[in-house]
């Protein structure tokens, strides 16, 4: 398509129609080259539009960034049901340890490092992630190990249901692994998290 015709369509495209053809363009970088390959030129020129269209919805690369990762993280949350909370808790760890070793898990933590000094495009980040359903979904497991009798109501509580993906994090963080292995994994569920369920042994 020719210059002219490009600047003839993101002419006539307003509003919500622009938006999205923006953020599609900045999904699609991102997959291709990660957050460090997504500059808003790349962004403007595949979008068919220029900067300014962009800089003035979002004020900054890292802004575009957030506000892009929703079209990556379309998966929907699978909260698992084995029977017993070790073996709900693992599932769900070895899923989050997939995500984050994943092209995707690359970009989102990148994305984290850029939006680190912006407490507005932190929680969002978290919204786009899906980080309030992975909250739920430990939450879940906890109300279910309750309901079997494996834990009291006093586990169930969101700082114990955040301790297993704040130490999977750390792992990454730290240590810098392409994959946390499957033994820390357990360790994290087998010596952290059910000690700390069966310690709460009343209700706060």
């Amino acid at each position: 398509m020719a210059p002219d015709q490009q600047r003839g369509n993101a002419t006539r495209r307003r509003g919500a129609v622009l938006e999205e053809a923006i953020l599609r363009a900045a999904a699609e970088e991102l997959k291709a080259g990660g957050y460090a390959g997504m500059t808003m030129d790349r962004v403007a020129q595949r979008a068919g539009t220029n900067k300014n269209a962009i800089y003035r919805r979002w004020p900054s690369r890292a802004a575009l960034g957030v506000a892009a990762y929703r079209h990556l993280a379309d998966a929907e949350l699978r909260v698992p049901d084995t029977g017993t909370l070790r073996g709900d808790a693992l599932a769900l760890l070895r899923a989050a340890n997939t995500t984050w070793s994943s092209p995707q898990g690359a970009v989102l933590r990148d994305l984290l490092a850029a939006a680190a000094d912006t407490p507005e495009l932190l929680t969002l980040l978290r919204e786009q992630a899906g980080a309030s359903d992975t909250d739920t979904a430990w939450l879940t497991l906890l109300e279910r190990a309750a309901a079997r009798g494996e834990a009291t109501a006093g586990a169930v509580h969101p700082r114990v249901a955040s301790v297993p993906l704040t130490l999977l994090r750390g792992e990454y963080a730290v240590r810098g692994l392409p994959q946390v292995p499957d033994e820390v994994l357990t360790e994290i569920v087998d010596e952290v998290f059910l000690p700390l369920v069966r310690g709460r042994a009343t209700q706060r």
